[in-house]
């Protein structure tokens, strides 16, 4: 009897099990479940993760274009433009992720879908139209995150109006700005609508970050049999919302340095070198932890949507990068390190001391040779320059890893499509002669553009040329990369240093090439993940597009709008020597963004990194690159039973410090971890739990922590209310930036002896 009932019991589990992973009927979902397990078994996605998260049916009739998204999705996109268009300039920057937005119009269209009237307008007409479709369903809220992803993507030329007005002081009017931001953000169509068929379509191209958005959909909006002894997939979700939100007025206020316990920096409370060692935001990291989920997602993205391959890559890269060759560079004073902190991204003369750019500007902001010669060649500190040869290497290791492995027999080439495919070719596609069309447009617009504002711009029609060449030779093997790896390499390094060679001594036309030529592929990465997106909750592809521009178009405006705004009403805005102590508009990205311009399109790289300059050897990393791959390729061919070493993936591991500084060790530490944790342990022996929860997690603890955060900062930030004690001392390790040099004096650090 007990084992006839053991067993009844395990059916029963299994049952539930299956039932899980493929849902029930539904209240407001319109993705049925088609009933074939044979036909799921072949044509379901090959990937693992896709094929125990994304929903294999579909309604084609369920309404999309209704009312309901159209006012929450225009809104939606306007409030977080406007809410991370002014956060960004403050000390402390917040960016508020769509998924705050995802979470917060269940209620609203729930609400909308009760109240408002279902009278039919012009019935059986091809432009009938009805307030109220019926219940708020999936789709709809799908089109409502496109909205709120645009309003929340980066606007990367917004950094170049900041600059250009307040840093350079020059005159930039609205309308011309208004130019640059929507062209260099609507170029990102053309080359998405190129590439999509072999970065979307392929099964292969699996987009993991789309995943979290997927499960909370599936959570929000299906419902399920409540298993004994287990949490339904909503409840458990909002359990862990609850917490999220609760948790954050800790690291968020209350005790701030759970961003970073740097435990080895209060024992050694006078020792640099120990300092150096232990600071999590300031040196190696070593031993340090963060219990901080803005901290440890801040640049490599949710470690729960990481596949366990590029976690590896991701690992072995930083600890290469951060526990091998910092301290030999370091301690073996390569460049005069030693003079300088161990990890910084500051500009210093040979004396450890801060370089004074201004000193080095004539009064027309162009660079002057005399006087930079009496200030000396700039330095930067070791690990800074090889972050910068590390870019290099990414670059030119993304091309030849892409060339290799995804050439004559790349998975985009694979003509066998999966079930998601397959649903969506009963959709009209979006013909690719609209993407060309706005491709087109767009250059046009924005070589009128500058030409006709060359004094302003700088840039000439040549380099607006050679910034669309760049990104369209580099969007589709960045795209890849970041379709399977969740990683992507950027161009911002790269584009600098061309346009520096090419056109040295010239800032703004710098900074405008950087724009066109990053910006552009970034934004159709954006562009195609949102694709992916619908193309998972089949969405049809044009009203996906529509979506798309105009979210685009209202999140471009708004940010602009906001931007111009604060800059006509705050006094000394961004400048650091005029605004009070406690102001909070110290424009941290913009002041990266200046510096930048000025290192390479000021001093320009030869006096840096050329035959002028003191980092010269870093060039070689361009090779390096190149060649990194082609050897995994060889230990590939050499023994082909070895199926780990194709997960070797030298564009990642490579690219796994590019982001260093700003991110900082305690960053990379806590999410590798916890990327092992999920990826690996729990998958590998907790795989129901994972395919039920994992991904709800992330998305859970996202939206708990920016709903904390936008709270904290309405209720206490905007007074500049805050706590001082040891707690909020961020890293307590105030030593780790000195310089162990035998006499450099820098205020602040005791004289090394």
């Amino acid at each position: 009897m007990a084992s006839i009932h053991h067993e009844v019991e395990e059916q029963e589990q299994e049952e539930g099990e299956e039932h899980d992973h493929h849902g029930d009927h539904h209240a407001t979902s319109p993705l049925p479940v088609q009933p074939s397990g044979e036909w799921e078994a072949e044509e379901n996605s090959p990937v693992e993760q896709v094929a125990a998260t994304v929903p294999v049916g579909d309604d084609p009739g369920t309404p999309v274009l209704t009312f309901r998204m159209w006012v929450l999705g225009t809104v939606s996109c306007a409030a977080l433009s406007f809410l991370n268009a002014f956060f960004r300039y403050r000390k402390e920057p917040l960016t508020i992720t769509a998924v705050s937005a995802q979470i917060a119009v269940v209620p609203v269209g729930r609400l909308m879908a009760a109240v408002l009237p279902g009278i039919v307008f012009f019935r059986g007409r091809p432009w009938e139209f009805t307030f109220n479709p019926g219940p708020f369903n999936v789709k709809e809220h799908v089109l409502i995150t496109i909205f709120a992803n645009a309003g929340a993507g980066s606007v990367t030329a917004i950094n170049l109006v900041t600059t250009v007005r307040i840093f350079y002081r020059q005159h930039m009017s609205f309308f011309l700005a208004l130019i640059v931001i929507l062209t260099s953000q609507v170029l990102g169509f053309g080359w998405a609508g190129i590439f999509r068929r072999y970065l979307v379509e392929p099964a292969a191209m699996w987009w993991p970050s789309n995943l979290v958005q997927v499960s909370l959909f599936r959570a929000l909006h299906e419902r399920e049999r409540r298993r004994k002894g287990s949490m339904m997939r909503y409840q458990f979700f909002m359990v862990a919302f609850i917490c999220s939100f609760a948790y954050y007025i800790f690291p968020g206020y209350l005790f701030q340095m759970l961003t970073s316990l740097s435990w080895i920096c209060w024992i050694f409370p006078n020792s640099i070198i120990a300092q150096q060692l232990g600071s999590g935001l300031h040196g190696l990291g070593i031993g340090a932890i963060g219990v901080d989920w803005s901290s440890i997602s801040a640049y490599l993205g949710s470690p729960l949507a990481s596949p366990w391959f590029a976690t590896a890559n991701i690992a072995a890269g930083f600890c290469i990068s951060m526990y091998i060759i910092t301290p030999i560079t370091y301690w073996s004073n390569l460049y005069k390190a030693r003079s300088f902190p161990i990890y910084s991204d500051g500009l210093y003369t040979v004396s450890g001391q801060k370089y004074n750019i201004s000193s080095i500007m004539d009064s027309q902001f162009h660079f002057d040779t005399d006087a930079y010669q009496k200030n000396g060649p700039l330095y930067i500190s070791t690990f800074f320059a090889f972050s910068y040869g590390v870019g290099f290497a990414c670059l030119t290791a993304t091309v030849s890893h892409v060339l290799l492995f995804h050439g004559s027999k790349s998975a985009f080439q694979n003509n066998k499509a999966d079930i998601h495919t397959k649903l969506m070719r009963r959709y009209k596609q979006v013909p690719e002669w609209w993407f060309i069309c706005i491709l087109v447009a767009s250059v046009v617009i924005t070589i009128f553009t500058c030409e006709y504002y060359i004094e302003q711009l700088q840039l000439p029609w040549w380099g607006v040329l050679l910034a669309c060449a760049i990104a369209f030779f580099c969007t589709l093997p960045i795209g890849i990369i970041k379709a399977t790896a969740n990683q992507a390499p950027g161009l911002n390094i790269i584009t600098e240093y061309i346009m520096g060679y090419l056109y040295p001594g010239r800032p703004i036309a710098n900074m405008c090439f950087k724009v066109y030529g990053y910006t552009g592929p970034l934004q159709a990465l954006e562009f195609l993940q949102d694709f992916k997106l619908g193309h998972y909750m089949k969405i049809p592809p044009r009203t996906m597009f529509m979506a798309q521009v105009m979210g685009t178009l209202i999140a471009a405006s708004v940010c602009l709008g906001t931007t111009w705004w604060l800059m006509d009403t705050i006094p000394n805005m961004c400048d650091i020597e005029l605004l009070p102590a406690n102001s909070p508009w110290t424009c941290p990205h913009d002041h990266v963004f200046y510096d930048a311009s000025v290192i390479w399109g000021l001093i320009g790289p030869r006096r840096i990194f050329g035959d002028m300059g003191t980092y010269s050897a870093v060039n070689w990393f361009f090779l390096g690159g190149a060649i990194a791959p082609l050897l995994v390729w060889f230990a590939h061919k050499a023994f082909p039973a070895h199926k780990w070493i194709l997960h070797i993936n030298m564009p990642v591991m490579m690219g796994t410090t590019a982001l260093m500084p700003p991110g900082t060790a305690v960053n990379y530490t806590t999410w590798i971890l916890i990327a092992f944790l999920s990826g690996y342990v729990v998958y590998k022996y907790r795989r129901v739990w994972w395919e039920r929860h994992n991904y709800l997690l992330s998305g859970a603890l996202d939206a708990g922590l920016a709903f904390m955060a936008v709270l904290l900062y309405l209720c206490l930030g905007l007074e500049n209310n805050s706590l001082k004690w040891w707690g909020n001392d961020l890293d307590g390790c105030p030593l780790a930036s000195c310089p162990t040099t035998k006499g450099i004096i820098v205020d602040g650090c005791p004289v090394y002896s």
